[in-house]
């Protein structure tokens, strides 16, 4: 019997799903992109040599799995067409198993500009790719479509409408330069080589794969802290990153996913602005940073860095009806005399319960039992205080070191 899983960030992003699909995706027919563009940033380790993907699914370094991006995903073509010619430069093949969905709303050079000149003003601290204002557009009904491009006229038609919208922004509110329309049309004209090869009815296929009983697995991009609704508003990505962004961003019941697998690091970090209760800015921040090389995959922001808060990790494994965590990072706590981990708020600030540290090495530790028992025991109240079983524990950033339990 075929068994379809979703991987999900349960914090801010960052959390190292990259690592997990990529080693779940072995045993499965297809990796599936359901929401997000290429602000993400998904980070894999194998055999010492790191790759890191912004679009393609994390399956893609398999070569006999396949690999959807989903309506859900907007899409810069650029940053597609520059991910695929590293990959096949680097030996990885896209021939037959890759596939982008037609309904993808693209991400324009305008895009960009207003993101980028938008968020000087409202400090929301977005990686200024376009990915706002796509997603504004495509709910305003408004986007230019990945397979929009099979039919030029219609192609042209569309971007002049939406670019003259988007200058008239430009100039009128921002007093900045506007884009010209032609060269607008020439760039995306410039990637039909993309849609020639990749743009498929994506929903057709899922539906012939679970029909068919094969073994899907479902990528989530940043994390459900950021989600548009049930995130720290407004600080936040634009899509939905939880559980349900599946259904709306790939075109799937619900009843079809089988296992949800929610990523939480043993501590907390965050890029960019917003509230973080468990925020540190002492030694412990600093040692988090440097232990857990906190630098966004996409950005190279330094990332901030605070305790594991349990009260937010239990309201999101709720969020996405979480039947499995992964706990990763474990192995970055190794050198800290005490612990903390908040329970609880009060008037704003974190309850901390302190556990003692175990100052002892866990990497590439891939049995429980031989993790040092206040390793134990952290690992177990977490598991306990949040309601939901911890069933793998990463103990660094390569593929093989993994705790199954």
């Amino acid at each position: 019997m075929a068994s379809n899983t979703l991987i999900l960030g349960l914090q801010w992003g960052d959390e190292g799903k990259g690592k997990i699909v990529d080693a779940l995706s072995q045993e499965v027919h297809a990796v599936c992109r359901f929401q997000g563009g290429h602000n993400a940033g998904h980070t894999i380790k194998v055999n010492g040599n790191q790759t890191v993907l912004h679009l393609t699914p994390s399956g893609i370094l398999h070569p006999n799995v396949n690999c959807v991006i989903g309506n859900g995903v907007v899409l810069s073509l650029e940053a597609l067409d520059h991910e695929i010619k590293g990959l096949e430069d680097a030996g990885v093949s896209f021939k037959d198993r890759f596939f982008v969905s037609s309904g993808c709303a693209l991400i324009l050079p305008s895009h960009i500009s207003i993101d980028k000149v938008r968020d000087k003003k409202e400090s929301i601290g977005t990686t200024g790719r376009g990915i706002g204002p796509s997603y504004e557009d495509k709910i305003a009904r408004r986007a230019v479509r990945f397979g929009d491009i099979g039919d030029e006229k219609l192609l042209r038609d569309k971007i002049t409408l939406l670019v003259s919208y988007h200058n008239r922004l430009l100039v009128e509110l921002y007093n900045e330069k506007p884009h010209d329309i032609e060269d607008v049309i020439s760039e995306v004209m410039s990637y039909k080589h993309l849609y020639d090869s990749y743009c498929f009815d994506t929903q057709g296929l899922i539906y012939d794969w679970v029909k068919a009983e094969k073994s899907l697995l479902f990528e989530g991009a940043q994390g459900t802290l950021l989600d548009i609704d049930h995130g720290t508003y407004p600080y936040v990505t634009s899509s939905n990153t939880t559980a349900g962004g599946v259904s709306t961003g790939l075109g799937l019941g619900p009843k079809y996913i089988d296992k949800i697998i929610g990523i939480s690091k043993a501590y907390c970090t965050r890029v960019g602005e917003g509230p973080f209760i468990t925020e540190l800015f002492d030694d412990n921040a600093k040692m988090l940073a440097e232990k857990g090389h906190e630098f966004g995959a996409t950005t190279g922001r330094p990332r901030r860095c605070g305790w594991l808060d349990l009260f937010a990790l239990k309201k999101a494994v709720f969020t996405n009806s979480v039947t499995d965590i992964c706990l990763t990072k474990l192995d970055v706590m190794d050198e800290f005399s005490s612990i903390d981990v908040c329970v609880d708020y009060k008037d704003g600030q974190p309850i901390y319960k302190t556990f003692k540290g175990w100052q002892s090495i866990t990497v590439g530790t891939t049995q429980f039992d031989d993790l040092p028992l206040r390793a134990q025991e952290y690992i177990n109240f977490i598991e306990e205080f949040v309601g939901c079983s911890i069933s793998y524990v990463s103990t660094g950033p390569s593929r093989d070191q993994t705790i199954l339990r």
